[in-house]
């Protein structure tokens, strides 16, 4: 009887004894985390609230201003929502216009104003075919079996497609295309390669899809070992007639494709309309495009590029042929902003990320750039009690390494947008990782996750962790940084 009792007693002891806390879970498993080999230059941060009282969780370095990689999507996502609105849409004009007392045919113009979902192919009517057959639709509508010319001219934003801090590696690959007054197809063309054995003929450029004209490849490409994978990168720069390829893939491929960044959107999107309206028995006397200063000619296909804007261009056009008479023949919709930002974040499209900062700028201002996007996302953010420098970014998407963001910031915004009537949008667009909804980055030794979970027990967390100069396998990392967030669940 003195035994049973003895073991009761102590089974009421262990009842009574305190559970660990979620903090005390953290801070145990963040000890270790940053005593790991892969932290031993590195620097990390963690922030967690609890997400219906606001009260802090735990906070290591939250601070401290890190480089941040893609999820700083939530910044430029939240900050959209708001100053955009979810129902946002971008336009792009097809205007038909002529000498008001000319018999001639008329020129099809088309003013861009920053569509970064133009010509993709993630959405229905947004596809290139799906696109091309609406304006045929309305040319034929107009009876304009016969063009001038087509024109393309952009105004509301400025003439650097890339960001500050962008770097040479990035800039020539699909993932650091540049954002452009008139983007096309999201900037993205591939790249068909071909590779023999191993350490036999280099591998071979095969073709461009869509196709880009004009352009001098420099391959130096090598065949890998096999199982090696993709390890080729693309270099040019916005505007260039001259692309490298460098890096190696594996052997024996017949159709091995890698993605680049368009040097020049406005003149594919230019051609493959010339192109597939010809083949549509429309015809055509000369066809420009304007958007800057250089003239490009390919038999009888022209980008002229010598008008700052559309306001330029009809003056001139005036000044050849007295007064001008414009219409616009149709409008091409984005789809709205709800949607870009699901697969901005889904995907991680940085494109995306560029453009809505220029927007921002063009929309409260009347011209986008990015300096004066990034300046109102800090404005805006300021006036909600977050300083500047806990936002000291130069991008929309993340992608620049000179981007420095905290994770107290992050978690602010994200908390900011739980109250919001959109959140639900929002929500939706993050991808879910580890059983949790969250955006995750990465880039050169950087990786970091910020989203919102839910335990268990009903507790409701939002949180960041960034980390910065690991070292080691990245999968390994986020293995160890998925162990300290499971103290979460």
């Amino acid at each position: 009887m003195k035994t049973i009792a003895l073991i009761f007693h102590f089974s009421l002891l262990i009842f009574h004894l305190p559970a660990q806390t979620v903090t005390q879970k953290l801070q145990k498993a963040f000890t270790a985390f940053e005593k790991d080999t892969q932290l031993t230059h590195a620097i990390s941060s963690l922030y967690v609230i609890d997400a219906q009282t606001g009260s802090v969780v735990f906070d290591k370095n939250s601070r401290i201003g890190l480089a941040p990689a893609s999820t700083q999507k939530i910044i430029t996502s939240v900050t959209a929502f708001e100053l955009l609105g979810k129902d946002y849409r971008y336009k792009t004009d097809f205007i038909k216009s002529k000498a008001s007392h000319s018999d001639g045919d008329p020129n099809l113009i088309i003013k861009g104003y920053g569509d970064p979902t133009f010509g993709s192919s993630r959405y229905q009517f947004t596809n290139p075919n799906s696109v091309f057959d609406s304006v045929l639709k309305k040319i034929r509508q107009n009876q304009m079996l016969k063009i001038t010319r087509i024109e393309t001219y952009q105004s509301v934003q400025d003439n650097n497609p890339i960001p500050g801090g962008y770097i040479w590696e990035d800039i020539g690959n699909y993932y650091g295309a540049g954002t452009f007054n008139f983007n096309w197809r999201e900037n993205q063309y591939d790249m068909i390669l071909e590779s023999q054995a191993e350490n036999a003929t280099p591998p071979g450029i095969i073709s461009t899809e869509p196709i880009q004209t004009d352009i001098t490849f420099y391959n130096f490409l090598k065949t890998g070992k096999p199982g090696s994978g993709d390890n080729a990168y693309i270099f040019s720069v916005p505007f260039s007639n001259e692309i490298f390829v460098r890096g190696t893939i594996p052997p024996m491929q017949k159709r091995f494709v890698i993605s680049g960044s368009m040097p020049f959107p406005t003149k594919t999107f230019s051609e493959e309309l010339y192109h597939f309206l010809k083949k549509k028995e429309i015809s055509f006397v000369n066809t420009y495009s304007a958007d800057g200063k250089t003239i490009l000619k390919k038999d009888s296909f022209f980008i002229r590029r010598d008008f700052t804007s559309l306001g330029d261009a009809i003056d001139q056009l005036r000044r050849e042929s007295g007064s001008y008479e414009s219409d616009t023949i149709y409008t091409h919709y984005s789809p709205s902003l709800d949607s870009i930002i699901y697969w901005f974040n889904k995907k991680s499209i940085n494109l995306y990320g560029e453009a809505l900062i220029k927007t921002f700028a063009h929309e409260k201002q009347g011209f986008g750039s990015t300096d004066s996007g990034v300046a109102i996302v800090q404005k805006f953010w300021k006036e909600k009690g977050l300083s500047d420098k806990e936002l000291n970014i130069v991008d929309g998407s993340g992608l620049s390494p000179l981007n420095r963001v905290t994770t107290h910031a992050q978690v602010e915004i994200l908390k900011y947008a739980k109250n919001k009537d959109w959140f639900p949008s929002f929500y939706n667009s993050l991808p879910e990782y580890n059983g949790m909804k969250m955006k995750s980055g990465t880039i050169h030794d950087v990786k970091g996750f910020c989203g919102y979970h839910k335990a268990k027990n009903g507790k409701e967390y939002i949180f960041s962790f960034l980390v910065n100069n690991y070292n080691g396998s990245a999968g390994d990392l986020v293995k160890k940084m998925y162990t300290v967030l499971d103290n979460l669940k």
